[in-house]
């Protein structure tokens, strides 16, 4: 019984992920969940989003997110083994967990179907959902959901809302530096409204503005 109920949650995600080949999603486990935690004190509280076409997103704000997010986006299926060794070997020198080496397509998985607290079962299931995503679409279909998705402050998700969110600009127009600094606050985004300026954020911002040329894009 337990078998033939997870067998049947499998071909759930499979089929959501296989419709999302040409068609897009509506929301996500993630947005349903924070617009939850909103509406406690906001009750007639929206979500802002505003789902744009690949094409009509900034060259710059893909460069700028692969960079900063998933440098080998284009050559893994999936996983970044050798950045998860790194991150690895990392924490244990800290002594605490200090960076992680999600890929976009595994950020991707949770965001979608996963709930945010972290379990074993939580994790074994990102990664069957991972596999589902690269085998069934692209890498141009996943950039442009995950682009279109993605946090990026307090109810704001998407590139399109960010950038109006941000910079008052469409996604299409953002600039070299406007893109860095977006993809700069994807770690921590509800840290960050449009006059945010941290010393972290400059930093940030300069270093992925610095190497985001090198990215390679779908």
């Amino acid at each position: 019984m337990a078998l033939c109920a997870l067998t049947a949650v499998q071909f759930w995600f499979l089929v959501h992920i296989w419709h999302w080949a040409d068609h897009n999603p509506d929301s996500t486990a993630f947005m349903r969940s924070r617009l939850s935690i909103i509406r406690v004190d906001e009750p007639g509280a929206w979500l802002a989003q505003r789902w744009v076409p690949y094409a009509r997103i900034s060259p710059h704000l893909k460069q700028a997110v692969i960079s900063a997010e998933d440098a080998n986006f284009m050559s893994h299926w999936g996983f970044d083994w050798e950045a998860m060794r790194r991150a690895h070997e990392r924490n244990v020198r800290e002594g605490e967990i200090m960076v992680g080496a999600s890929t976009i397509s595994q950020q991707l998985a949770k965001n979608l179907f996963l709930p945010s607290v972290r379990t074993w079962w939580r994790k074994a299931q990102e990664a069957a959902i991972t596999v589902m995503l690269e085998a069934l679409l692209t890498k141009r279909r996943i950039l442009e959901i995950y682009l279109n998705v993605a946090e990026w402050g307090d109810g704001v998700y998407g590139a399109e809302a960010a950038a109006r969110y941000h910079y008052g600009l469409p996604a299409a127009a953002l600039s070299p530096e406007q893109a860095a600094r977006l993809a700069a606050m994807l770690p921590s985004p509800r840290s960050y409204n449009p006059r945010s300026d941290t010393l972290y954020l400059q930093q940030r911002t300069t270093e992925i503005l610095s190497h985001m040329h090198l990215a390679r894009i779908p």
